[in-house]
This record gives structure tokens, sequence and C-alpha cells, in this order.
């Protein structure tokens, strides 16, 4: 990891390095989303469908 952040330095692409480094944090903090918003999304299913089991519960005559 040293080498690669010398080889920048000397050839002054710091701004390339620092961009990099913004994008894979950036590409992270989506995926992390993501993945947050497909839990949410099964949880939320699943409140759905006990309310549902629930209302039918309550609508059985039985």
């Amino acid at each position: 990891m040293n080498d690669l952040l010398r080889a920048f330095a000397e050839r002054g692409d710091i701004a390339h390095l620092a961009l990099l480094l913004w994008a894979l944090g950036a590409s992270a903090a989506f995926w992390r989303t993501l993945v947050e918003l497909g839990r949410a999304s099964e949880r939320f299913d699943g409140f759905v469908r006990e309310l549902a089991r629930f209302n039918a519960s309550l609508d059985d005559p039985s």
C-alpha cells in the first residue's frame, strides 16, 4: 500500500488518488444504503403479511 501511495505522489497524481478514495467511499455508502433499504423492505413486507393474517382471523366466522 505504501508503494502505491509513493507511486501516486511521485507522479503528482494526488488529486486522482483523492478522487479514487472519494469514489470508493461513495460507492460503499451507496451499497450500504441499498442493503439497508432491502432489509427495511423485508421488514415492511413481514408487517403487512402479519396485518393481513390478523385481519383474516377477525373476518373468519369460525
